[in-house]
């Protein structure tokens, strides 16, 4: 089991990764003024997305449910650990929302709203960290 749960968080990290840096990636992209600029941002956004930051959420989910099967946690902490993995997946999700208005050249929020945006997936690695080591409840 020690091998999935390195499996397991390696595959965070990858995830992580990605979380923190395409809404960074996003700021510079709605700051962008020319074509070129945008249609780089676009092709980078996309591969972290869809080859870097989805195959790490797939996979770190995959083995968290494995360890969840050979250990047989319970309790109040693994509850809140699911509940800030929900919330990562919708944020995952929103990103690919916003991914795909970038892709059609909808620019509908400010660079400043994204600077915030971007900070987002640090609370949630705080709380699940917290949630899967110290286990307050």
């Amino acid at each position: 089991m020690l091998w999935i749960k390195a499996l397991h968080i390696m595959f965070m990290v990858v995830w992580f990764a990605g979380l923190f840096y395409l809404p960074r990636l996003f700021v510079y992209h709605a700051m962008t003024e020319d074509s070129a600029g945008s249609e780089r941002f676009k092709v980078m956004e996309s591969k972290l997305y869809y080859r870097i930051m989805t195959p790490g959420a797939v996979f770190t989910i995959f083995f968290g449910v494995w360890l969840w099967q050979g250990y047989g946690f319970a309790g109040g902490w693994l509850h809140a650990k699911l509940a800030v993995v929900a919330a990562l997946v919708l944020y995952h999700v929103y990103c690919g929302r916003l991914l795909a208005d970038f892709k059609h050249d909808r620019k509908a929020r400010s660079h400043v709203w994204y600077r915030w945006f971007n900070e987002v997936p640090a609370i949630f690695l705080i709380a699940g960290v917290i949630m899967a080591v110290v286990k307050p409840f």
